[in-house]
């Protein structure tokens, strides 16, 4: 079956890219958005991903900015590269030419056939093409996209990352009845790498496996430095409910994102009773922990041991 993926092109991004590609998904593209780093920083990064894991599918260049101008990132926790590593980095390879994902994603909209597209960062690409062509968006089936937080955020307290850097692009997909399926992060952080699955990786043998294993290490590092025992699989968790639909339980509600206030800015509601609103998308209510878990590290493995 033939997908797409918008990603921001970090490691837990590339990750999930991996979870979708062993799972045998045939990807007709990619495109990228601002996020984890600025544009230009996430061209860099996918380009040395294609290199190191030897991609052949499409990567287009999508949206530098938020709907209403802000560029948002998360450098403050991933640092410049937005790949944080305990040593090997993707490789130097010629960053991808400016291309246009907007044109990207129509084209292959306008094939027949399913069209799922995995979400991985701010949601700006889809709703530039919820706005300019929704005719066109309209003939997305499926949406599934890690963002947003029931109880709480982590950018800030309210907020999700994906979410506060582009609020007004939630609130188009949503205007628009786009079959959104939210992977959170209350689900996500049911999901923890742990130092000791960095060993396996490691010993795996591949070209790729000291690359894969750093860049592990260096994401894990994220949590164990703030004195967690690990770290949440954000993006992987998104991909697992994408390729494997048995492993992650979905319920219908009524999402809906703040747009206003300094603390409360692109906080996500999500009201699971029918009595008191009509649903408009679904969420990620349970995973199978072990399931992902071994979807997830199956995935690098099995990557790092070519």
């Amino acid at each position: 079956m033939s997908v797409w993926i918008d990603t921001d092109m970090g490691f837990d991004d590339i990750a999930a890219i991996l979870v979708v590609t062993s799972a045998k998904l045939d990807i007709s593209g990619i495109s990228l958005v601002f996020g984890n780093t600025p544009l230009p920083q996430v061209r860099v990064n996918a380009a040395g991903a294609a290199k190191a894991f030897g991609w052949t599918f499409p990567i287009h260049a999508g949206r530098a900015s938020a709907v209403l101008g802000k560029i948002e990132t998360a450098q403050a926790i991933l640092g410049e590269t937005g790949i944080p590593t305990a040593g090997k980095t993707l490789p130097e390879a010629t960053p991808l030419a400016e291309s246009d994902a907007f044109g990207a994603l129509c084209r292959w909209l306008e094939r027949d056939g399913a069209h799922r597209i995995l979400a991985l960062g701010p949601l700006t690409n889809i709703a530039a093409l919820a706005l300019a062509r929704p005719d066109l968006a309209a003939r997305i089936t499926e949406l599934t996209w890690m963002g947003g937080g029931i109880t709480s955020g982590n950018h800030t307290a309210s907020a999700e990352f994906n979410a506060l850097a582009d609020p007004e692009a939630l609130a188009i997909v949503l205007s628009h009845g786009l079959p959104l399926r939210l992977v959170d992060l209350d689900l996500c952080r049911q999901v923890i790498a742990l130092p000791e699955d960095v060993t396996p990786v490691r010993d795996a043998g591949g070209a790729n496996a000291e690359l894969l294993a750093d860049m592990l290490a260096g994401y894990i590092g994220i949590g164990t430095s703030r004195g967690r025992t690990g770290m949440a699989i954000y993006d992987p968790c998104a991909a697992v409910a994408f390729a494997a639909p048995e492993v992650v339980t979905f319920k219908e509600a009524r999402i809906d994102v703040e747009l206003q206030g300094s603390l409360t800015r692109g906080r996500t509601v999500v009201e699971t009773r029918a009595s008191h609103a009509a649903f408009n998308a679904a969420y990620a209510a349970a995973i199978d922990t072990k399931a992902a878990r071994t979807m997830i590290l199956g995935a690098l493995v099995r990557e790092a041991r070519k």
